[in-house]
C-alpha cells in the first residue's frame, strides 16, 4: 500500500472533525456571503420547474441570474473576509443544481426529450459531468500552483459550460426556428451537448479572468465601465443575440487560451535554468567579497576589587 495513503487518511478524518464555525457567535459580515449562494440556488430551482412547464425565457434568465451571483458571492466573501468552509460546501452544491441538473433539465424539456431514452442519457452525462468537475475544482484549490496559472481554469467553468450549453436555445429564439422539428437538428444538439460535457471534465485550459481585476490602468477605467454598462444593457434589451454572441465568442478563445497556456508553461519550465547563473552569480560575488573575519581578542585580566581595600597607584 502507498505509504501516503494512510496520511490522506488521517488528514481527511482531522477535516471532518473540524466545526463550520470556530466562534459560538457568527458575525453577520458571514452570512452576506452565503445569502448570495441561497440566492443563486433559489434561481437554479426555479429554473427547473419554468422549464418543466414550458417557460423557457425565464428558465434562462433564471439560470443567467444564478450565473451573475454565482460570481458576486465569492468576490464579497474575500472583501469581507467572510470565507469559510460552511460557504464553500453550500457553494458546491448550489452550484451542481444551478449549473448541472436546472440546464439539464431545460435541455431536456426544451428538446432531447423527443429523443426519449437517448436525450436522457446525454443531460444525464452533463449533469455528471459538472459534479465530476466542481469535485475537481474543490482538490486543485489546495494544491500549489504557480500565480500565472491563477489565470486559466482547468477544463470549462461549470457557470460557463451552463450558459454555452443552451446556444441552441438562444439561436431558436432569435427566429432560427426548426432545431426541435428535425430529428438532424436534434442529434446535432445532442452532440454539442456531449462536448460541452468532455470540456468540463477534459484538462483543457480555459481563461478565468481572475488576474484581469487585481489592478488596472488609470487610462483604462472608463473605457472598461462603458463596456460593462454596454453589455448589461445589450443583455437586457436583446438577451438572446446578447448570449448568442457572448457564448460563440468564448467558445473562440478556448483554442486561443490552450495555446497561451502552453507557451506559458514552457516559458516557466525553462526560466530556472535561464536563471539559475544569473541567481548563483550574486551569491558567489559576495563569497569572494566578503570581509575577512578579525581574530579573536585576547582575554583580558579581571581585577577583583574587595571592600575596604584600595587598588596600589
Amino acid at each position: 500500500m502507498d505509504p501516503i495513503i494512510p496520511r490522506l487518511e488521517e488528514e481527511t478524518r482531522r477535516r471532518r472533525r473540524m466545526p463550520l464555525f470556530r466562534h459560538q457567535h457568527v458575525p453577520v459580515r458571514m452570512l452576506v456571503p452565503n445569502f448570495f449562494t441561497v440566492l443563486a440556488l433559489c434561481a437554479g430551482l426555479t429554473s427547473i420547474r419554468m422549464g418543466i412547464e414550458g417557460r423557457y425565457e425565464l428558465a434562462l434568465g433564471a439560470i443567467v441570474f444564478a450565473a451573475l451571483l454565482d460570481g458576486i458571492d465569492g468576490r464579497v466573501a474575500r472583501l469581507l473576509k467572510a470565507s469559510s468552509r460552511f460557504g464553500a460546501e453550500l457553494d458546491s452544491l448550489a452550484d451542481f443544481v444551478n449549473f448541472g441538473v436546472a440546464p439539464a433539465f431545460l435541455i431536456f424539456n426544451w428538446g432531447l426529450g423527443d429523443l426519449k431514452s437517448l436525450g436522457w442519457i446525454c443531460v444525464m452525462i452533463f449533469a455528471l459531468a459538472s459534479a465530476l468537475r466542481l469535485a475537481r475544482f474543490n482538490i486543485a484549490v489546495e494544491e500549489e500552483r504557480p500565480k500565472w496559472q491563477a489565470a486559466y481554469f482547468i477544463g470549462m467553468p461549470t457557470p460557463a459550460a451552463a450558459i454555452v450549453v443552451l446556444l441552441p436555445i438562444f439561436i431558436e429564439h432569435l427566429g432560427f426556428e426548426g432545431f426541435r422539428s428535425s430529428r438532424i437538428m436534434l442529434d446535432i444538439v445532442l452532440v454539442y451537448t456531449l462536448l460541452i460535457a468532455f470540456l468540463m471534465v477534459s484538462t483543457i485550459p480555459t481563461f478565468s479572468g481572475k488576474l484581469l481585476g487585481e489592478r488596472i490602468s488609470r487610462e483604462y477605467v472608463l473605457p472598461i465601465f462603458m463596456l460593462a454598462v454596454g453589455f448589461v444593457a445589450l443583455l437586457v434589451t436583446y438577451p438572446f443575440g446578447t448570449l448568442t454572441g457572448s457564448s460563440i465568442t468564448y467558445l473562440a478563445l478556448i483554442p486561443l487560451s490552450w495555446r497561451r497556456f502552453g507557451q506559458m508553461q514552457a516559458a516557466s519550465q525553462c526560466q530556472p535554468e535561464d536563471q539559475a547563473p544569473e541567481t548563483m552569480a550574486p551569491e558567489t560575488k559576495a563569497a569572494e567579497t566578503k570581509a575577512p573575519e578579525k581574530p579573536p581578542a585576547r582575554p583580558g585580566r579581571i581585577v577583583a576589587i574587595r571592600s575596604g581595600e584600595q587598588q596600589p597607584r
